[in-house]
């Protein structure tokens, strides 16, 4: 399914119908393909400095994390379910996270958020029509754990050249 840039959020239908996605979009996606594989429908935001947040749909299996994410950047996509706890799957993105300037950006994460929790308020969230501007909202106001120290973030390096090319392929800016 190809990433698209817009400001939406549409609903898993929706991204059904238009066969398209981006991040926001394609967890919500991948929190309602696992719902209906019978896992909780859990979404992450990973939060950055000087860059966007990315959201991912988070899984365990035999207690371990995995996650479903569609990104513009070749290295934040899905996750296997090979990992302990929530941080180490979250620092399994740190190097691949960045801006185009090459510079590092994930700073911090969400706990899980359980989409199942808004059924009574938003029944249909799956299906519905509309988008779905509240989950990104929701999303935006919950606590986030910090991944790094100030003294780490001034220590960053950026990332090399040969790195930040092969992570933008198949990038679209437009």
């Amino acid at each position: 399914m190809p990433y698209h840039l817009a400001r939406t959020a549409w609903s898993p239908r929706r991204v059904l119908r238009e066969r398209t996605a981006h991040c926001l979009e394609g967890a919500i996606f991948g929190a309602a393909a696992l719902r209906t594989l019978g896992f909780p429908p859990l979404l992450l935001d990973l939060e950055a400095a000087q860059d966007t947040d990315h959201v991912v749909a988070a899984f365990r299996v035999d207690g371990r994390w995995g996650a479903i994410a569609k990104s513009n950047f070749v290295g934040l996509r899905y996750r296997e379910p090979v990992y302990r706890g929530l941080r180490e799957l979250v620092m399994s993105y740190f190097d691949g996270y960045m801006n185009l300037r090459g510079e590092r950006t994930l700073r911090a994460y969400s706990p899980p958020v359980n989409l199942a929790r808004f059924d009574r308020r938003r029944p249909g969230w799956m299906t519905a029509a509309d988008d779905l501007w509240w989950v990104a909202e929701h999303l935006a106001v919950v606590r986030h754990r910090a991944l790094l120290t100030s003294a780490m973030v001034r220590r960053l390096s950026t990332v090399d050249r040969r790195s930040r090319t092969a992570a933008l392929v198949g990038y679209r800016a437009d």
